[in-house]
Parts: C-alpha cells; structure tokens; sequence
C-alpha cells in the first residue's frame, strides 16, 4: 500500500527523467497553444456580434485618394455605390497624392465625372495633388485647395532604365527571340533611340493629348493656354487660382459651406469617410500580416511602391 504523503520516486534512469520533463513542457506548450486558440475564437464570435453594421442617415461621403494612384476594382466599385445611394447627399474628394498610372488616372476621373452627374462633387486638395491626382480632382463639380499646396504637373512621364554600361562590366548580356522590332523594346541593355524611342513618344503624346484636352474643357480654358501650362510645372494653390487650375483656396470646411450655399447640402450633416473602407472585425489581424509579407519581400510596411510604364506622377527629384 502506497503512502498518499510520499512524494513519487523520481525514475533512475536519466534518459527517463529527461523525456518525462521534456513530455511535461511540450504538454504545456500545447495546452497554452489550445487556450490561444480557443480565445482568438471567442473573441472572433463575439466581435461579429459586438459590431454589427449599422445603417446610417443621410451624410456627405469622403473619398481619399492618397498616395500613388493605380486602377483599383475596389475603389470603382465604392464610387458607383455612392453615386446610387440616396443617403449620400453629396461627396467630398479629400486628394493628397503625387499622381500615379495614367490608366489609373484615367479611371478616377471617368468614376467621378459619373459620380458627378448624381451627387455634388468637390476636390479637396491637401498638400499634393499633381498629375493624376489633379486629373481626378478637375473631374468634381469644384476645387479647394490650400494656398500653398501644390496643384499642376500636367503632363506624362515614361521612364526607361539604360542599364548597359553595368550590365557589360560584370559580364551579363541579354538575348531574346521577338516576333517583331518594338517587342519587348525598351531593353535594359540598350539605349532609347530611334525607332524604339519614337515609339514610346507617340504612345506618350497620346495620353498628353486626352489629358490636355479634358483640363481646356473642364477648367474651361483655351487649348493652347493649357499647352502653355502643360510642361510638367507645379505651382501653388494661390497661382493655381490666379492660372484657373483650381476655383477657390481652403479646405473641407469651405467645400461645406460651398455645398450649403450652392448646392442645398446642409452643412451639419455628418461627414462619413467611404474610401478607404473602415477596418471592421479583425481586419487588422489582416492588414498587420500584410505589412510582415511587405516587409519579408523588402517592400515598406505601407504606403506606394514603384511604378513602372506610363505614369502621370510628380517626381520630386525631377520637378522643375
């Protein structure tokens, strides 16, 4: 009969004592790992529970194009229902971004030309909004922008990287089989010239053409007073006034009270920010993993990365 009060001998054998420890701490990791586990989907029912969708009133949208624009299905989505949406009483366009693809540009500016045609519209320039960003923001019924941010750069860029000379020096050469002269051209190898180069100059005058032709027609200017402003210059929200590149100076708070006195939008209503969509739930579980698989491929946690092709996009290093 075993006394109750002595404690259990401790095997003799070493190996053993090992293994049993190691067995007690493996158990342990599982149950801690079990509990976790168990918690995250206490915590996931609860939350949909906790944080039901709830509708709202009437309100005016906010839409913010920040960063470098890109086409985005999402987005246009998000712009057609706003249009459709009988609560929406109007739409704020708040605009602080360099620029970005033409395509990209070309789409905001479609979507919210549409968006136009249901709702009052206006463009609030923060601190940047060039290029493809002023591209979107000529398609609302009326731009603010702020007496020094910067407005302008019409035009388009297409960049080519001449990688030649550092290509020969640690003795790599490029090869290819093209189905004709301009495939695959420009080359990384090669200098942009000739053929290739005129080229790449008729698909860019194309997209300048389109993009000059619809600032004359929205900012109601002449053709060749916009080809005189169309050499890529930025200016501030002051001279953008003056040149007609934008209709008033301030913010959001003077977009309401242009809402209110011209377009019968009361000002009090509340402001409910569409775009980008709020995080609901545990979308951050997702935008957190996000930014580790950015980091694990050296990309920045958030925020634009390299745009390669054609692009209306304001480049610091190269502005006038």
């Amino acid at each position: 009969m075993t006394d109750a009060s002595v404690p259990p001998v401790p095997p003799s054998d070493p190996h053993s004592a090992i293994a049993a420890e190691s067995y007690r701490t493996s158990r342990g990791r599982w149950r801690l790992v079990a509990f976790l586990a168990l918690a995250l989907v206490v915590l996931v029912a609860l939350g949909r529970f906790a944080m039901p969708e709830t509708g709202l009133d009437d309100h005016i949208a906010r839409v913010d194009i920040d960063g470098t624009i890109a086409t985005d299905p999402a987005r246009l989505e998000m712009l057609e229902t706003l249009a459709e949406e009988g609560r929406v009483k109007a739409v704020i366009i708040a605009i602080n971004s360099p620029g970005g693809t033409m395509a990209g540009g070309e789409e905001l500016y479609e979507a919210v030309t549409r968006l136009r045609a249901a709702k009052p519209t206006v463009a609030v320039v923060k601190e940047l909004g060039a290029s493809a960003a002023y591209m979107t923001a000529i398609a609302t019924d009326r731009i603010f922008t702020r007496r020094l941010s910067i407005v302008g750069s019409i035009g388009v860029l297409f960049q080519h990287v001449n990688a030649g000379k550092l290509l020969d020096t640690i003795g790599i050469d490029l090869d290819k089989v093209a189905s004709g002269p301009l495939k695959a051209e420009p080359d990384y190898d090669e200098p942009l010239t000739g053929e290739v180069r005129a080229s790449i100059q008729a698909l860019v005058n194309d997209s300048f053409e389109w993009f000059v032709d619809v600032v004359a027609e929205r900012r109601g200017l002449g053709r060749n007073t916009v080809l005189d402003l169309a050499d890529g210059r930025i200016v501030t929200g002051r001279v953008g006034l003056e040149l007609g590149l934008v209709d008033a100076l301030g913010g959001e708070a003077e977009a309401l009270e242009w809402l209110e006195a011209e377009r019968e939008v009361a000002a009090d209503l509340p402001i409910v920010t569409a775009w980008p969509p709020p995080q609901q739930g545990f979308d951050w579980v997702g935008a957190v993993l996000g930014a580790q698989v950015r980091a694990a491929l050296g990309l920045p946690a958030s925020g634009p990365v390299a745009l390669d092709g054609l692009v209306a996009l304001w480049q610091v290093d190269q502005a006038p």
